[in-house]
């Protein structure tokens, strides 16, 4: 322990630029990642406000000052890098509050998405039993959990509805609030989701929160939506029998996370987290990383 301790006051030395043990000049992999704080990160981050039409052009966002748009890139890299969730969701953006830092304990953002499985059929709104929804979803929880530790993940568990799932037929919006717990996270996650049905796919809209906020994302999503717009032609009341795709799935289904449910609970429709933010000082990685190299080194 004491050689460990040692090690590691030699690689904090080496960091700062003073002595340390007589070891060959670090090639340029091994002086790697310059040190970088959460404020740097977030300034690396491109604000875009105004008028944003989404990639591929199904809908526009006329953001109010009170808003900012990140690119898909940057939306990645605050999910991942920031929020500590898996890579390698498909987003078209995120909508952030400027009012907050995204990295604070009352960071929030919206995640915009977008699945072209075609037209969602709206009938059987009034047949679904949201109860025995969520227990069938909390019995998955297991299987998905075991995927999640492969990747080096932890535990995720559907606790319940934050809001239960309800549709207003008239605008062709389904709502719904899920609380989330992670296995090492302190507080729980809220994921308040809004799909909005369109001609031929369905835009989502991914509130992700801490638990505590939900009233504020209560009050902060009608805003949200007031700016968010399907494009000319691509309405809910454009849809075509004849010419246009029919999804295989109803509104049951697009709560549960529809056919992507088969690739596990983290995968789903929606499923973000927020409260096990693993955003971490970049010079604390490159420290760490140095004492493996020199311990490594001291074996060898």
């Amino acid at each position: 322990m004491k050689h460990l301790r040692q090690l590691m006051m030699a690689a904090a030395l080496s960091l700062s630029g003073a002595p340390a043990f007589a070891t060959p000049t670090p090639t340029p992999v091994e002086a790697s990642a310059p040190a970088q704080t959460a404020e740097h990160f977030l300034a690396s981050l491109k604000q875009q406000t105004g008028i944003v039409t989404l990639p591929s052009g199904i809908a526009t966002l006329r953001l109010s000052d009170e808003f900012y748009y990140l690119d898909p890139k940057d939306t990645e890299r605050l999910l991942t890098d920031g929020w500590g969730n898996p890579p390698g969701f498909k987003t078209l953006g995120m909508i952030v509050p400027k009012a907050v830092s995204p990295l604070s304990q009352r960071g929030w953002g919206v995640i915009v998405s977008y699945k072209d499985d075609g037209h969602v059929s709206d009938e059987d709104a009034a047949k679904i039993d949201y109860a025995e929804l969520l227990k069938q979803m909390q019995e998955d929880d297991a299987e998905d959990n075991k995927e999640r530790q492969k990747q080096g993940y932890s535990g995720l568990h559907l606790l319940g509805w934050a809001e239960p799932p309800h549709y207003d037929r008239q605008s062709h919006k389904m709502y719904w609030a899920r609380e989330l717990k992670a296995d090492d996270a302190e507080q729980n996650t809220l994921n308040y989701s809004i799909r909005v049905l369109g001609r031929e796919g369905v835009l989502e809209l991914n509130a992700v929160a801490a638990m505590a906020d939900l009233p504020t994302i209560k009050q902060e999503l009608p805003k949200v939506l007031a700016f968010t717009n399907f494009t000319d032609g691509n309405l809910y009341t454009d849809y075509n029998p004849s010419t246009d795709k029919l999804a295989s799935y109803g509104l049951a289904a697009l709560v549960a996370g529809g056919i992507a449910g088969k690739a596990g609970l983290f995968a789903k429709i929606g499923i973000f987290l927020l409260a096990a933010k693993k955003f971490l000082v970049i010079g604390v990685v490159a420290l760490l990383a140095l004492v493996r190299k020199l311990f490594n080194r001291n074996k060898d």
